[in-house]
């Protein structure tokens, strides 16, 4: 379809056809659109730059080079970052989930039935959100009714009856975080003189035009996420993209605050670089464990000394995993900034026995992180809020972060070994991840609740890597089986028919509301079939978001009005539920 001005009519700007939504009209204020040219007219050469760079080192891996370790005269003396904001002193457990739903937004910024809330929810545009038109324009409006502190949800029944409203609490309230979209994913849909804009750009530039001067109004701070940087040139990007919006916005320089992920092999071996680099807008580093296993994957896939074993025995208890987290927490505090721990991914189980079991990994997990000096951790469900948090509240006592603390590493060693298990069970997960992902990822969902885990978009890259990196180095399994293209077919099969089976005990009865189910997880084990056999494995599952589709209706709306839960999401997202006693009432 083509592209065509915007209703607003900035210069240069052109909206896919189906992209003119009500919501986006509400969005896309000429203020907010000519921001968004102007920043991508600043910085999109050197955003594609800066991917060509990336392109160039991984071909230099894939032809035997390693990864070396990087920093810079600057970064490696005597600094600080600027100094933290009060808001931004306590973040012993922050939930992380969807953007574009809600009822999920208002559930991570509100406690629990158990009285629990989290210090900082981080709404997310990237790993757990598909970039649907739809779904970013419901997200910039559901951040901008959060800064307000007036999000509201409602749900219905079949007649469409009102059974439940949620709303916030605007005077017991988390630090709102925002995660943007990483520098690879284009905005199909916007385009600045005939080129898509960058999804992360798009997303910054809307949620601060739409929040930021709220949240300073009322003596927050704006605070955001980075993901996916991979060089310390690109820290500088993102530092300068930060500074350009706070002088559009007449914002003070480090108004605007930002935690980067270091979640890709290349960054951990240059953390400390681009800690300087972002030195006036830093709030600190985070290890994002799942995508850094996918990035080791995808960096070392042609080296056939570095494959790695099944993802789930693939976490803190590798040395080079340990190693990464502890030169994190170190280079963070030397330096005057947070160091977050990972993700407890659980969805909590159906049964007590289940329960008790998770929770008591996240327990160890989270005792293990506060022990070696983070300064807080993320969890996926509210359920798991209480458990993460005690084991930093015995850390910390009467502090409120572990900034003091500095661990010593002797010549730590940051690259992955290879060697096993590889098993069968591994493969089987892999495939039945890529599965149950990508069934959701079809419906506009970008995470979904499997086998007791979160899985958003991080794990299916991991997933589909893994299978990638055995295939092509022809990984024996444990059992005896050589991996190749033949055998991930048949393990396909048979997992497409045990899913069949499964969703046949789970329905009440045979019949269409059955078989329409089957047909969606069919459709999406064609598709991740597809994807998990290419001869050439795809840098991420997508670099582009899909083009809105276009609306016989001239007025129909993508995403009611702000301060609702956008259609898209209402009951087709996986529901957080409330941190309940029991999950399963």
């Amino acid at each position: 379809m083509p592209f065509q001005p915007t209703p607003t009519a900035v210069d240069g700007v052109t909206l896919h056809a189906g992209a003119g939504t009500p919501a986006a009209r509400r969005v896309l204020t000429p203020d907010a659109l000519a921001l968004v040219a102007r920043l991508h007219r600043a910085l999109d050469a050197d955003r594609q730059s800066l991917l060509a760079d990336r392109a160039g080192r991984q071909a230099e891996w894939d032809a035997g080079a390693l990864p070396q370790r990087l920093t810079t005269p600057e970064a490696a003396g005597d600094w600080r970052v600027a100094p933290l904001p009060d808001d931004l002193l306590t973040r012993r457990v922050e939930i992380t989930g969807p953007v574009d739903n809600a009822r999920m937004v208002i559930n991570m910024l509100s406690r629990g039935a158990d009285g629990e809330r989290a210090d900082a929810a981080m709404l997310d545009f990237e790993d757990s959100m598909k970039p649907s038109w739809a779904n970013v324009m419901a997200g910039v409006e559901n951040v901008a009714a959060a800064a307000r502190g007036d999000l509201e949800a409602v749900k219905t029944d079949e007649t469409g009856a009102v059974v439940k409203t949620y709303a916030l609490d605007p005077d017991d309230m988390p630090l709102l975080m925002v995660r943007v979209r990483g520098l690879h994913l284009d905005e199909s849909n916007v385009q600045v003189d005939g080129q898509p804009v960058a999804g992360g750009i798009l997303d910054l530039a809307l949620c601060a035009v739409h929040s930021a001067p709220t949240l300073v109004a009322s003596g927050k701070t704006p605070a955001y996420y980075v993901p996916k940087v991979e060089h310390h040139a690109e820290a500088r990007w993102w530092d300068r993209l930060f500074s350009l919006v706070e002088d559009e916005l007449e914002l003070p320089r480090s108004t605007m605050r930002a935690t980067f992920l270091i979640e890709t092999l290349p960054a951990a071996l240059q953390m400390e670089a681009i800690l300087y680099e972002i030195r006036d807008h830093a709030a600190g580093l985070n290890g994002g464990r799942w995508d850094k296993i996918f990035s080791d994957i995808k960096c070392l896939r042609s080296h056939p000394d570095r494959v790695l074993a099944d993802r789930a025995t693939i976490g803190m208890n590798r040395p080079w995993m340990r190693d990464y987290a502890r030169e994190l927490i170190a280079v963070c505090h030397r330096h005057g900034a947070f160091a977050m721990g990972g993700m407890a991914a659980f969805t909590p189980g159906r049964d007590p026995e289940r329960r008790a079991e998770q929770t008591a990994k996240v327990v160890a997990d989270k005792e293990f992180e506060a022990s070696i000096g983070h300064d807080g951790c993320w969890v996926s469900h509210p359920y798991f809020i209480g458990p993460a948090m005690k084991p930093f509240l015995k850390t910390l006592g009467d502090a409120k972060n572990q900034l003091g603390v500095i661990p010593y590493l002797d010549e730590p060693d940051l690259m992955p070994q290879g060697g096993g298990p590889y098993t069968m069970d591994g493969l089987r997960t892999n495939v039945r991840v890529g599965i149950a992902y990508l069934k959701g990822w079809n419906e506009g969902i970008g995470c979904v609740a499997w086998d007791d885990l979160m899985e958003d978009l991080a794990t299916l890259e991991i997933s589909r890597a893994q299978t990638f990196q055995w295939r092509a180095q022809a990984v024996t399994l444990d059992s005896g089986e050589t991996v190749t293209g033949e055998l991930v077919g048949q393990v396909f099969d048979r997992e497409s028919a045990q899913i069949a089976d499964e969703l046949a005990e789970a329905f009440a009865a045979p019949g269409q509301a059955l078989d329409a189910e089957r047909a969606l997880y069919a459709q999406a084990a064609a598709d991740a079939r597809s994807v998990f056999l290419e001869d050439e494995m795809r840098p991420f599952l997508a670099t582009a978001s899909d083009l809105a589709p276009v609306s016989p209706d001239p007025l129909a709306d993508a995403a009611t009005p702000s301060g609702t839960a956008p259609a898209s999401g209402d009951g087709a997202s996986v529901e957080v539920l409330p941190a309940t006693a029991d999950p399963a009432a």
